[in-house]
């Protein structure tokens, strides 16, 4: 879906066979479908105006039947539409870290009640660089969103976070992360004060363990924040400037 549909009619046509396009229909209805899911909570579709799942899906490819891994889901904004949208021959890794799990008791027993109500759900306690252990399937993708930046104070070990994260993909699996901008040229200074993270150092990251940028979305771009206050602050709350990185793995 990320490639020139001129040039695969073109191939199609040289090489004399039948070659359909990818329809993109299937996909945009799984994901419809996923955002109006009457069992999602009013707490998590209050959300949506400021967090845009629908087009962070569509941007990320997701498809019916894929695999994907929801790293430090949280209370599982993501995994829940994540698991709608990827449908019932997909699969939903939910992941949160053990130190979250064990500081957020009512969430971990929430995600874990969620997980037991979904035949494609499994929720996963590890430590982040641990989460594929017993993930026995490639992955088509997976999400970070608004963590990452997390990882650079809770003594994450992010060189083998990022390498986990690579080897459970794929050939073209995908990696999609979404934090919070800091000032350019802070590097990780801000990350357990204002919780954000200048994208750099992301982008620097991610790429050293293989992975190839395909994209940085401004879908959630917000110009009218200096990226100075703390994510929390009211003026900001649920409007900060964020990235959108989409990584691959090369084919």
């Amino acid at each position: 879906m990320r490639f020139d549909i001129t040039l695969i009619l073109a191939m199609c046509t040289l090489a004399a066979t039948a070659c359909t396009p990818h329809d993109p229909r299937p996909q945009q209805t799984a994901i419809d479908r996923a955002i109006e899911d009457s069992t999602r909570p009013e707490s998590e579709r209050v959300l949506d105006e400021s967090r845009h799942p629908a087009d962070v899906l569509l941007f990320a490819g997701v498809e019916p039947g894929w695999a994907v891994a929801d790293l430090t889901a949280g209370s599982g904004y993501y995994s829940r539409v994540l698991s709608t949208a990827v449908g019932e021959n997909g699969h939903v890794w939910s992941h949160n870290p053990t130190w979250i799990a064990e500081r957020f008791t009512d969430m971990n027993m929430a995600m874990a009640q969620l997980a037991e109500t979904r035949t494609n759900m499994t929720y996963v306690v590890e430590p982040i660089e641990d989460f594929a252990t017993d993930i026995e399937v490639p992955l088509d993708a997976v999400f970070m969103v608004l963590f990452y930046h997390d990882t650079a104070w809770d003594g994450t070990d992010r060189a083998a976070m990022n390498q986990a994260i690579f080897n459970a993909l794929k050939p073209g699996g995908v990696f999609l992360v979404i934090d919070h901008h800091a000032p350019e040229g802070s590097g990780v200074q801000f990350v357990n004060d204002t919780h954000r993270i200048e994208a750099r150092i992301v982008l620097e990251e991610v790429t050293a363990a293989g992975f190839e940028l395909v994209e940085n979305n401004a879908m959630l771009a917000n110009e009218a924040d200096e990226r100075v206050l703390s994510v929390f602050d009211p003026s900001l709350r649920r409007r900060t400037d964020r990235f959108v990185y989409l990584f691959q793995k090369p084919l």
